[in-house]
């Protein structure tokens, strides 16, 4: 056994663990990073880069059904998966090689392999261990299941839908969040009858009604059948189809079967508790500075109950290496953290939505408008619909800020600034927004909360 010693170890090389790694670099502070795995964790290899790659070509795929309305004359001959996927492999190597270099280049030692929590601080990979003055936990998340349901041959999570070298003739999604809906998106977008089956009343639960509404009848409008308010009771499978049942006797047949009912912290069997972390349903429990429970260990990213977004854990990462070098920063709620379903139309929101307003500051204090894209020339122009649902307090500042159409993930930063900043629209209104852009949404929906709305009644 070998004992080595820095500042600080990083336990995680995903958004948060690198994030960390490099500001604390930055800081001056001698770093550790330990992954059993590559840089960059689930979001660049498994999650949201390679993701997003499907849903470009979902795009382009569209954009050539519907070019001859444009007049331009394009013909959509097929989708080759071999070649769609050269595609998303080659974006997430450059990213990976990428963060590599800069990993390098900030002096950041990176040890390979699977490492364990024990007291000290300190980190045991194989027979070495790593002493930090800190340490920090980022694990990151795993897909979950659900009971009595096991992943496997025609049952995919979505690792193994990414992996797919087939483009199905259907399949059934198991889960309406935002996994669900983007791989819905992408797999109509490539042709594939696509069934969504959701517990909850809704599409996108989390969102604010009015988006979870305007994603359905856009989905509904596409051909992406869901079946809402119903429950997997049991599937089955054969070589070539899976058959999945509902608590309601429904039964529906598909080539494949999502499962995507959300991801789980990756905690079990690091040894964290054996240090004296303590885990609440696998998360790891913190104070709100992100402190565990054992002095000097942290935490940050999906092993924190809350938001699991990959850009949550990277400004949690950020926030762990600047408390560690005694910079007293800022922690952004999650109510604040930008969040972005990235389907056709994309759903994009930030704050409260109407009903949590409501809940928190009472039903007479809360004030909402919803803004319709097909008043926005831009949005006109490049073919969506979708809204801008802005919710204030009364006489307040914007609590609030719900958005659907397509590109409206752009936008987002713009309602975080109004939120975050708890400005009041009519603070905003006057500022002007380029015509003809989306953003010109916002600015009418401000416009309209300040009491003067110029494009709507």
């Amino acid at each position: 056994m070998t004992d080595y010693s820095a500042d600080v170890i990083v336990l995680g090389g995903g958004s948060g663990g690198y994030a960390a790694a490099l500001r604390l670099a930055e800081l001056g502070k001698d770093v550790v990073l330990v992954e059993k795995d590559k840089l960059g964790g689930t979001c660049l290899h498994r999650g949201c880069i390679p993701t997003k790659a499907l849903l470009h070509a979902g795009e382009v795929a569209d954009a050539a059904r519907t070019a001859a309305e444009i007049g331009v004359d394009v013909t959509l001959t097929g989708i080759d998966p071999l070649r769609v996927r050269a595609y998303r492999e080659g974006i997430v190597a450059k990213k990976f090689k990428g963060l590599e270099g800069l990993i390098s280049a900030r002096g950041i030692r990176v040890v390979n392999g699977t490492g364990s929590l024990e007291a000290g601080p300190a980190v045991r990979v194989g027979d070495d261990v790593y002493r930090g003055t800190d340490v920090i936990l980022a694990t990151g998340s795993y897909s979950r299941s659900l009971p009595g349901l096991e992943i496997g041959g025609r049952v995919l999570t979505s690792e193994q839908a990414l992996e797919l070298d087939v483009i199905p003739e259907s399949v059934v999604v198991l889960g309406g969040g935002v996994i669900g809906v983007e791989f819905a998106s992408v797999w109509r977008s490539f042709g594939v009858d696509v069934t969504i089956v959701e517990a909850l009343p809704h599409l996108l639960p989390a969102e604010d009604v009015a988006s979870s509404k305007a994603l359905e009848r856009a989905f509904r409008k596409r051909g992406i059948a869901f079946r809402l308010g119903k429950r997997f009771s049991s599937l089955t499978q054969s070589t070539d189809e899976v058959t999945v049942s509902l608590d309601d006797g429904t039964d529906l047949v598909a080539d494949f079967a999502l499962v995507a009912v959300g991801r789980g912290p990756a905690t079990a069997g690091l040894g964290f508790e054996e240090a004296g972390v303590v885990l609440d349903r696998g998360f790891v429990g913190t104070d709100a500075r992100l402190r565990t429970a054992v002095p000097h260990v942290w935490a940050v990213g999906d092993i924190v109950a809350g938001l699991q977004l990959a850009h949550r854990g990277f400004q949690q990462g950020i926030f762990v290496a600047e408390e560690i070098a005694g910079l007293s920063p800022v922690l952004v709620p999650d109510a604040d953290v930008p969040r972005v379903a990235y389907s056709h139309p994309e759903v994009a929101s930030v704050g409260l939505t109407e009903a949590q307003a409501q809940e928190r500051y009472g039903s007479e204090a809360v004030r909402a408008y919803e803004y319709n894209l097909a008043g926005n020339g831009r949005s006109e122009i490049i073919g969506t619909s979708g809204i801008v649902k802005i919710v204030r307090r009364v006489d307040g500042p914007v609590v609030g800020a719900h958005l659907v159409g397509d590109r409206v993930g752009e936008l987002i930063s713009e309602a975080q600034l109004a939120v975050g900043w708890e400005a009041h629209p009519e603070d905003i209104a006057p500022f002007i927004h380029a015509h003809p852009t989306q953003s010109e949404a916002l600015g009418e929906a401000f416009l309209a909360l300040a009491g003067k709305p110029l494009h709507a009644l």
